[in-house]
Order: structure tokens, then C-alpha cells, then sequence
């Protein structure tokens, strides 16, 4: 896909970088100086006036006293890690990576390494774990090497590649140098590789740096930089042995106000404390962090209609919802209302978003001191949201982010003995508590290449280990002796979940292609509705009434998704604004282009791979039925009951209740289906499934391998089950004729496999 455009960016990042600093960014860029006399190596063109201002900035910076120490240690070593506190700039100068907006950065000291060896043994790569920040990171390095993103400095993100073949310096989320290295295991286009934002330690970065380790014993000439925390570097130092550990210390300090009790509710506690900010008068943008999405929604729109009220001579309180994966805002102010006065934005997120809050504007930090945690449990395969306090290193780094403002002042809301008392050192670790189930796959199919060991730091749960390689075996990605089928091999080459990809590969078989890949990108992409205030929920119940699909959630997505491409369309052609569409119909504008761009990448992987596209049916009854054949294909361990014709659906691989989520259509709804397939089950205080759609038990009887249907428990549902079996009349026993009819309404049964296959950990 084409790299974003320099101008369509600015727009974006004006939000969260000053909008001066924006112009001066493009206009010193554009206007380069032709009578400076020295020459930027990167790109063999005049330096511009703009990076001698910044140069003069990062000689300030603390870890500016440290290149030379780290140039000998990368000169000397393979690996080098480098730790230090927030805002030091590490990121920034070292990595060629930067998690903050706050400070400048100096030339990029892996960039001047690998450019004296002329980049003899290939590029820079540097890891982030969130796609937003990895776009912005690039764009700022650009800037302060000078040089044109797209063509010295580019990005790789998940559907978004801004780079080209002489891209010297790359910034990637981890899980695409990941599926990179399935098809360049050793990374051989590679000199330097930096992981960066380790603290974080999702489940594709522990691989990472698990894989790398036998990488780097097969490449010597490969350099390895990780940057980390100072609670995790004598972990790191350890599990890599004596390679060097730089520390750099921050030289500012940050105001820290604690309450003398923990907030109980601390969602309006902290909007309360904004708007005391915002009546002190005190100039200075707010960072608030809450727990979870809806939280931000919530706070966005009380920020918005409390702002209405407020004194016009303070100034506009701006609310901007940071969430991350999503690039740009998913909210618009429905009134542009003019003010003398500065506007102050607010800046919502929560822990997952940390690393996109990063503004030399921001004065206040107001951190509630808890998250909202997914925990995978593989007994009955779902999530439990659980609700804990953040770490020490996550109340330390937001503290840090005020970094060198001099009247910033950090609110948290709780006394300073519960964080050094309940408050554990870091983060958990996700690998230890995620489903793995794509991760097995990966390294199933990294062991073809020889690099299927991987040393974790932490070691997996083997619970979640044992249940994944069982998955993995129902959906055939498996071969007899544990290893990675031909039909695991082509399910490994989709960036979705196994489920998923294994639905898309059955689609082929029933005709029904487009439609299962726009259900693919649809469930894949953030929620496509918004849930809105309260005032609003009758006019936005309405509005979805137009998208409503009788056979269910997932039939209802395609009709949002194709409501959109048309309203895309006419937008083009009669120049109305398509945000303004969704924002009218509540829906999340920023969900469904990466839902288009989703579905963009898994059309080119279906081409590349030489698999059919089936023409589009969507409606005909054949199509439907063909579309649930393969959901279920892929979806037959997800399958609920409804036991009191209610609404209370049981599990059939476990005995969880769950109610229908509220947008769901039957939610509500005095047509409620017995059976149905759900794409996600969570349990919270209101236990519910996402994303359903009716089936009928004999339609699943037959799709369902007989050796899971075997392993159930034994239960009403089961019995109800195994009725149907002993009804579906032989087709051996039927004439040709009745053959023929029963082979046009239903497919083939699925073929048996002994009750006692099991997989085997390799």
C-alpha cells in the first residue's frame, strides 16, 4: 500500500504536536537552505536550517553524554542493552526511535554506525508494539535526520508499508518482523535490529527476542540493541549473558500529588480535577488515563458538553481520545465554537495507549492508578477481564512523561503507600495469561525453517500451551506427528487468528469468498459502533436498524461494511465528508478504513497464494447458508445454546452462562435463536458473546470434526447433539436421485478421525 502523505499526517499529528511546530516541520523541510555547505550523508543533500535547531536541543539531553560509550559497545558486542527512565531521550538518539513528542533527538547513532560501514551487512530495524506510535516515531526521525519519510526513514505496520528498496532505517510493530521472518528466518537484510518499548512484553516481542538469540549465533555480524526499563535490564543482562548494560538517569524531577485514599469512583473524581485545572487558569494541556475504551468515549463526551458551560474567556477544553491501533481520532466536536483564548486539550487513553501520549505541551497528568486487564483462561477459551492496579515502572513512567516541564504537576489518585505496597514492579506478562494459539502456529511454522526452539524469558503457561496445540489439531493446521500441515501452512500466511483463517480457507469451498473476507476484516478491526451518550442511544438504536441482517451479527457487519464503501463512493463523486456519514450513524470512521485496508491485504495474500475469489452472492439463500458453513468451519468450538428460550446461552465446550451482547441484533429481540456460533466470549460482571449468529444443530453436526464432538462433556446439549446424529439419514443408503437433492440443500458430513488422535508437543 502507498505511505501516508506528509500533509495528511500533519493534520493528524497537529492534535497532539503544536501546530506551529507542524509548519515549521514541512516549511524547513520544503525550503532547505542551498548555501549551507555541509552535506547530509543520508541523502547526499544540503542540511536545512531546522536541523541545526534541533542539533543545538539534543546536545541537552542526558543521554547525548553516552554515544560514544554506546558506539564502543555496539563496535565491540553483539547485543547491547540500554536502560534508562523516561524522557532521557534513549529512544530517540540510540534506536532512532522516539516515544516522545517532548523532546528533540539527535542524528541516530545506529543510523551513523551502520552508514561508516556503509550498511554492508544490511538496514536498521527498530520494534515498536503499537502501530500508531510506530507511523509517528518514523515521521519524527525523518525529521531530525533530515531526510524524507518513505525513502531514507520508512514504516511497516500492519496493511501500511511506507518504505522502498533503499529504505535505510525502518520502524516496525514486532508482530510484522515477526511474519517477516517467516519467510526470512535469519532476518538477513537486517545489520542492526532494536526492539524497543520491551516493558510493554507482548506476546510477539518475548518471541522476538526468544527467536533472536539462535539468529544471532547463526549471523555474527548481526547487531542486537534492546531498550529497556531499569526494572527489567538485570533480567535482560541475565538471560543474554555478559553483554554491556548502559544506564542513563533522568536529571528532571516530576511534582507528585497522591490522595490520601483510593478513589473508589475515580472516573469522576478525574474529571473533576480537569475541570479545577482548567477553572485555575494554569496553561498547560491535560493527560487523563483510564481503564478502558468506553471510559474514553464517556469522558469524551462529558468533556464536550460540559465545555459548553464553561467560561468562554478560559479557553475551549479540547477532549482528543488516544486508543490504540487507531490512528487518528475517532471523534469530531459537532460544533466548532470560536474562542479568543487557547484550547486546551485533554488527552484520554488508558495503559495500553501509554506510548501515545507523548506532547511538550502536556502540564498535568491525572493517572486513576488502576487497568483493565484481558486474562485468557484455556479451560473454557476465554477472556476475564479483570480490574488491578497498574506496576510501579507504569505509575513511574507517567509520572516521568511531565518530564522537563517546570510547573507540570502529576495527580494520582491513590495515597503513595498503596503504590509501594500494592503496586508489583512490573507489569504481568503476556504471555503467561494470552491465548497462544497463534503464537504456536508461528513457531510451527518457524520450526520448518529450523528456528521452531525458542529460549522465552518468561516460560509460557503450559496449560495455554497444551490447549492451543489441541486447537490447532481440531482445525487440521496439524499433521499426524504434531507438525504443521500443508493446510497449516497456507492458514499460517494470514495475519488473523487460526479460527479465522481457517473460515476463509472454507469459504473457497462454499462460494462465499467476499463476503467471509469482509467478515474477516470487519471482526478483525476495532468495533465499528459507537456507543453513544445517553440522550443519543434511541436515535443511534434507529440508526442501526438500517444495517440489521435477520440472520444474524455477522451478516449485519457485511451490510455496515458495504453501507460504507458506498457512502465512500458518493462521497468522492459528490464531495460530502464520509466522517460526517459515520458520525451520523454512529459509527467508528477510523475502524472501517482499517477494516478496508484489512481486507485489502487478506484479498492480496488470497492472489498471492493462488487461492479462488468466488463472485459476490451476498443475499441468496445459498450464499448464507454457505457463509455459516464457513464460520463454522472455523468457529465450531465457539457454539452456545439457549437453555430457557430467554436469552441465556451455555457454552457447549464448557458450562459458562452468557448473556447476548447489547449490539447485538437479537439483543432485546423477541426472535431469539436457539443455537448459535459467536465470535468471542468475555467474562466481566455482565457475561456476554460478541458477534453471533443463528445455526442450526444438524448443520453444525456436520461440520464439526467427530473426535472434538467426542471430547465434549456430557450435557443436555450434547444429547440433543447426538440425536441429531442418530436421525441424519446414511447417504450410502439413498438412491442416486435423493442423492442428488440432499447434496444441494447440504454438504458432505465431515470425515470421522479416531476419538483417541491426539497432538503432540514437538
Amino acid at each position: 500500500m502507498d505511505c501516508l502523505s506528509f500533509s495528511s499526517e500533519k493534520q493528524r499529528c497537529s492534535e497532539l504536536f503544536d501546530s506551529t511546530d507542524v509548519e515549521e516541520m514541512e516549511e524547513e523541510r520544503i525550503g532547505r537552505c542551498t548555501e549551507d555547505l555541509e552535506i547530509n550523508p543520508f541523502d547526499r543533500l544540503p542540511f536545512s536550517s531546522r536541523y541545526y535547531k534541533l542539533l543545538k536541543e539534543r546536545e541537552e539531553l542526558p543521554i547525548w553524554q553516552m554515544k560514544y560509550a554506546f558506539m564502543e559497545s555496539l563496535h565491540h558486542h553483539q547485543i547491547v542493552i540500554v536502560s534508562g527512565d523516561a524522557k532521557t531521550g534513549k529512544s530517540s538518539q540510540i534506536d532512532a526511535c522516539c516515544l516522545s513528542f517532548l523532546i528533540f533527538k539527535v542524528p541516530q547513532w545506529c543510523a551513523e554506525y551502520s552508514l561508516a560501514a556503509h550498511f554492508q551487512h544490511g538496514a536498521i530495524i527498530c520494534t515498536q508494539t503499537c502501530k500508531h506510535a510506530t507511523v509517528w516515531l518514523a515521521l519524527r526521525v525523518a525529521d531530525e535526520m533530515d531526510v524524507n519519510i518513505g525513502h531514507e526513514v520508512g514504516y511497516v505496520v500492519p496493511c501500511d508499508n511506507c518504505c522502498n528498496n533503499d529504505t535505510i532505517l525502518r520502524f516496525s510493530t514486532d508482530e510484522m518482523l515477526q511474519r517477516e521472518m517467516m519467510s526470512i528466518p535469519l532476518l538477513n537484510s537486517y545489520g542492526i535490529i532494536i526492539v524497543d518499548c520491551i516493558l510493554e512484553r507482548t506476546v510477539p516481542t518475548d518471541i522476538l527476542l526468544g527467536l533472536l538469540k539462535d539468529v544471532l549465533m547463526l549471523r555474527p555480524e548481526l547487531k542486537l540493541v534492546v531498550i529497556t526499563s531499569p526494572q527489567l535490564s538485570s533480567k535482560l543482562q541475565k538471560y543474554y549473558g555478559s553483554v554491556p548494560l548502559l544506564r542513563v538517569e533522568s536529571k528532571y524531577q516530576t511534582e507528585v500529588a497522591y490522595t490520601s485514599s483510593i478513589q473508589k469512583d475515580y472516573f469522576l473524581y478525574a474529571l473533576r480535577l480537569l475541570f479545577e485545572i482548567h477553572n485555575s487558569k494554569r496553561r498547560g494541556d491535560v493527560m487523563i488515563f483510564l481503564t478502558c475504551e468506553q471510559e474514553i468515549r464517556n469522558a469524551f463526551w462529558i468533556i464536550q458538553q460540559e465545555g459548553h458551560n464553561l467560561n468562554p474567556d478560559l479557553g475551549e477544553l479540547v477532549p482528543i481520545p488516544l486508543i490504540p491501533n487507531e490512528q487518528e481520532r475517532i471523534f469530531k466536536s459537532n460544533e466548532e465554537k470560536p474562542y479568543k483564548n487557547y484550547r486546551r486539550k485533554v488527552l484520554l487513553t488508558t495503559n495500553l495507549g501509554e506510548s501515545l501520549v507523548w506532547s511538550k505541551t502536556v502540564s498535568f497528568v491525572i493517572d486513576t492508578g488502576i487497568q483493565r486487564r484481558k486474562v485468557y483462561n484455556p479451560r473454557i477459551r476465554a477472556n476475564t477481564v479483570v480490574i488491578q492496579p497498574i506496576s510501579k515502572s507504569q505509575a513511574k513512567m507517567r509520572q516521568q512523561i511531565l518530564g522537563i516541564s517546570s510547573s507540570g504537576k502529576c495527580f494520582c489518585l491513590y495515597p503513595e503507600e498503596f503504590m509501594e505496597k500494592e503496586m508489583k514492579p512490573l507489569p504481568p506478562v503476556r504471555i503467561q495469561d494470552s491465548n497462544l494459539i497463534s503464537m504456536v502456529l508461528f513457531l510451527k511454522r518457524m520450526d520448518i525453517a529450523g528456528l521452531g526452539h525458542c529460549d522465552f524469558i518468561d516460560r509460557p503457561d503450559p496449560e495455554s500451551l497444551m490447549q492451543a496445540l489441541e486447537d490447532l489439531d481440531y482445525l487440521a493446521a496439524l499433521d499426524n506427528d504434531g507438525n504443521l500441515s500443508e493446510f497449516g501452512i497456507i492458514m499460517s500466511e494470514f495475519p488473523v487468528d487460526p479460527q479465522l483463517s481457517k473460515s476463509i480457507l472454507a469459504s473457497c469451498e462454499f462460494n462465499c469468498v467476499e463476503e467471509m473476507l469482509t467478515i474477516a476484516a470487519m471482526v478483525t478491526a476495532p468495533g465499528c459502533f459507537v456507543n453513544p451518550p445517553q440522550e443519543s442511544e434511541e436515535i443511534a438504536v434507529t440508526c442501526r436498524q438500517k444495517f440489521l441482517h435477520p440472520a444474524g451479527d455477522h451478516f449485519t457487519l457485511i451490510n455496515v461494511y458495504k453501507a460504507y464503501k458506498e457512502a465512500s463512493t458518493n462521497a468522492i463523486s459528490q464531495y460530502y465528508d464520509i466522517e460526517k456519514w459515520c458520525q451520523d450513524y454512529f459509527l467508528n470512521c477510523s475502524a472501517l478504513r482499517i477494516a478496508e485496508a484489512i481486507r485489502t491485504e487478506l484479498v492480496d495474500i488470497m492472489r498471492r497464494i493462488e487461492l479462488p475469489i468466488s463472485a459476490p452472492n451476498f443475499g441468496l439463500n445459498e450464499n448464507v447458508l454457505g457463509i455459516k458453513k464457513a464460520l463454522l468451519s472455523g468457529y465450531f468450538m465457539q457454539i452456545a445454546r439457549d437453555v430457557d428460550g430467554s436469552g441465556n446461552y451455555l457454552m457447549l465446550a464448557h458450562k459458562q452462562v452468557a448473556q447476548l451482547h447489547p449490539l447485538s441484533i437479537y439483543y432485546n429481540s423477541s426472535r431469539i435463536p436457539e443455537w448459535v456460533v459467536f465470535h468471542e466470549f468475555s467474562i466481566t460482571e455482565n457475561n456476554s458473546i460478541k458477534i453471533i449468529s443463528a445455526i442450526s444443530p444438524d448443520l453444525f453436526m456436520k461440520l464439526v470434526p467427530q473426535y472434538y464432538f467426542s471430547n465434549l462433556p456430557p450435557s443436555e446439549s450434547k444429547a440433543i447433539l447426538q440425536e441429531v446424529i442418530n436421525h441424519l439419514t446414511p447417504i450410502s443408503a439413498i438412491d442416486d436421485g435423493q442423492k442428488n437433492i440432499i447434496e444441494d440443500r447440504e454438504f458432505e458430513k465431515y470425515p470421522e478421525t479416531p476419538a483417541e488422535q491426539r497432538c503432540f508437543i514437538q
